[in-house]
């Protein structure tokens, strides 16, 4: 049996403990060593619905899963004041409109828009519109909702410890001491803990968090720093105390320096903001953020550093890092998590049963490489996109120059209207239409394929559809409503 061994706990190593023993774990001997003397980051609480595939490939039951992490459902993201002071939208997981092979359906909203009718492009999205009616289920009739979960990120850890170690994987308290190299190939052959103990291995899983005690530290794998487009360094968060039902959707509201997220779960709300040191001290930043919550504090604010940007490789030698130990950029749309069970997808498919790994490895960085460009991009959209000028920090975003990858995306939707899923199949055209209309780039021309059926075809089309999508959120219970019958998890800890 190959002997895996991962360095650290929190939402990776534990993510990465139950993946591999759930699939692999007849050819594994699994090792798991942390050190309860060693905080985690913990505040990855929003997530996006590729978890639920996941989920189903580890066999974790839905339910269970969010009765044990005080989960609530999530329909979308809600931004704030983000392309210009009072302005507000929401990015959903839901499909906008209907599908056509030759143009996307809001180049057809755009000629309704054009000939005075069509409503919002909002009125065509199911998800988008529970959400805002405050309203859930997993699904109405025949028509199954698209959704992700808001949780504890520290209840999360722990359920999946639970199982991990029903499945045969075994912890190990300590801390790391050395890590142990072999003199001619320089791959890791041991880690020394400080009890004196020797856990060796022939795949090290790095999840130490933004050290990356293996990957950075000891096998030297240099940072790219993405922090010329991604200028945010510090979070602070905290959780208070929930007085109103939670809505199905994660708030992102924009101040003049950073941004803030209320995540709420089904017994406390999640929040923090995210912000520049170079536009706004720690004090003014957690003032800002004191200011605008609701409820009583139940935890004292706790500050976090970090730097944007990513190892240069994510698998190097024997060394495979995930989560914070491979790369960081800011949870403005959710996607910490995900880049972990990806990471996790794609190490078991290339998993190095055979003599030599070099190849597999080289997929690996490669595939790894695109996904996080792909979601570097997609966040960098929403500050570049702004018509904010009342501050240093959304100016130097408006006018800072970008990667040539989304500067062309830009151009042609700006010009033409056209929209195309990324490389990766992450974000897909509704996720990209959303948040560029929503920001304010409005585009000056688009396809035609909507005169194609005249403007009284057009406008039935659209009166249907609109139809339809109200009358299921209308049959639809609140969202409360759903947790209770679907997941409440106990009143008592």
């Amino acid at each position: 049996m190959m002997k895996v061994v991962i360095a650290g706990g929190g939402t990776a190593g534990w993510m990465a403990a139950c993946g591999l023993s759930s699939r692999l774990a007849s050819l594994l001997d699994i090792t798991l060593i942390e050190s309860d003397e060693i905080g985690t980051v913990g505040v990855g609480e929003a997530t996006i619905p590729p978890m639920r595939n996941f989920h189903r490939l580890m066999g974790i039951d839905e339910q269970e899963f969010m009765r044990e992490t005080q989960a609530t459902f999530k329909l979308g993201i809600e931004f704030d004041n983000w392309g210009n002071i009072g302005d507000s939208y929401i990015h959903s997981f839901g499909e906008i409109g209907q599908r056509s092979w030759m143009a996307e359906f809001h180049e057809f909203w755009m000629e309704a828009q054009a000939q005075g009718f069509g409503g919002s492009l909002e009125d065509y999205c199911l998800e988008l519109k529970a959400a805002k009616a405050g309203k859930f289920a997993t699904a109405i009739g025949d028509t199954r909702l698209n959704f992700a979960f808001h949780l504890d990120a520290t209840r999360y850890a722990k359920y999946l410890r639970k199982k991990s170690e029903k499945a045969g994987v075994r912890r190990v308290e300590g801390l790391i001491e050395d890590v142990q190299k072999d003199p001619q190939s320089g791959e890791i052959k041991a880690l020394l803990l400080k009890s004196g103990e020797l856990i060796e291995g022939d795949l090290f899983i790095d999840c130490t968090g933004f050290r990356s005690l293996l990957l950075g530290e000891s096998l030297g794998v240099e940072f790219d720093d993405w922090s010329h487009w991604l200028f945010s360094d510090r979070a602070i968060a905290v959780q208070t105390e929930s007085i109103d039902e939670p809505v199905p959707y994660t708030r992102a509201t924009a101040h003049p320096s950073g941004w803030q997220w209320r995540i709420p779960l089904q017994s406390r709300v999640g929040n923090g903001i995210v912000y520049s040191s170079r536009f706004m001290s720690d004090d003014e930043a957690k003032q800002t953020l004191l200011n605008n919550i609701s409820g009583k504090m139940i935890t004292e604010p706790r500050h976090i550093k970090y730097r944007t940007g990513r190892r240069q490789k994510s698998w190097h030698k024997n060394c495979v890092a995930l989560g914070l130990a491979s790369g960081f950029i800011e949870p403005l749309e959710s996607t910490s998590i995900h880049l972990v069970m990806t990471a996790i997808i794609r190490l078991i498919r290339l998993f190095p049963f055979g003599d030599s790994s070099t190849a597999l490895a080289d997929r690996f960085n490669q595939e790894s490489t695109t996904e996080i460009e792909t979601v570097r991009d997609f966040v960098i959209l929403h500050y570049k996109q702004t018509n904010r000028t009342d501050t240093d920090f959304w100016n130097a975003y408006r006018t800072m120059d970008i990667p040539d990858t989304l500067a062309h995306r830009l151009d042609i939707f700006k010009n033409n209207g056209y929209v195309w899923p990324d490389d990766v199949a992450l974000f897909r055209v509704d996720s990209w239409v959303q948040v560029m209309m929503g920001q304010g780039l409005t585009p000056s021309g688009f396809h035609s394929a909507g005169k194609l059926t005249g403007s009284e075809g057009l406008q039935q089309s659209l009166a249907k559809l609109k139809t339809s999508i109200d009358e299921k959120v209308a049959k639809l219970p609140t969202h409360q409503q759903f947790i209770d019958h679907y997941c409440a998890a106990p009143k008592a800890d």
